[in-house]
């Protein structure tokens, strides 16, 4: 269930930030925020469902998350392929986020 609402979060996230990089510094229309805001606040609101008794730790897992997130956009969305320093960075983003998320506690 953390792997749905974290890759959720993801998507809402990148997708809420990427409307305004393309209003603000690739010149698009204003009307992007139309769909850029309301997935910001989608993304808002999944953090809030992940299962994480503190929203630190939600917040800090879900980091690792939305970097893996971030260089599967650069791939397929900006048709820009990782490089082997981005895909080692996403794993261990990943890897962390796994020890923080998963971690045994007393």
């Amino acid at each position: 269930m953390a792997a749905i609402i974290y890759a959720g979060a993801a998507l809402a996230e990148i997708g809420g930030c990427f409307a305004f990089w393309a209003w603000l510094r690739q010149g698009q229309s204003p009307i992007w925020l139309l769909a850029g805001i309301p997935a910001l606040m989608i993304f808002a609101w999944l953090l809030t469902l992940a299962p994480a008794e503190h929203a630190g730790r939600a917040f800090a897992a879900y980091g690792g998350v939305y970097v893996a997130a971030s260089l599967v956009w650069l791939w397929l969305v900006e048709r820009r392929p990782p490089d082997p320093w981005d895909l080692a960075g996403g794993a261990l983003v990943l890897f962390g986020a796994g020890v923080i998320l998963f971690a045994p506690r007393g």
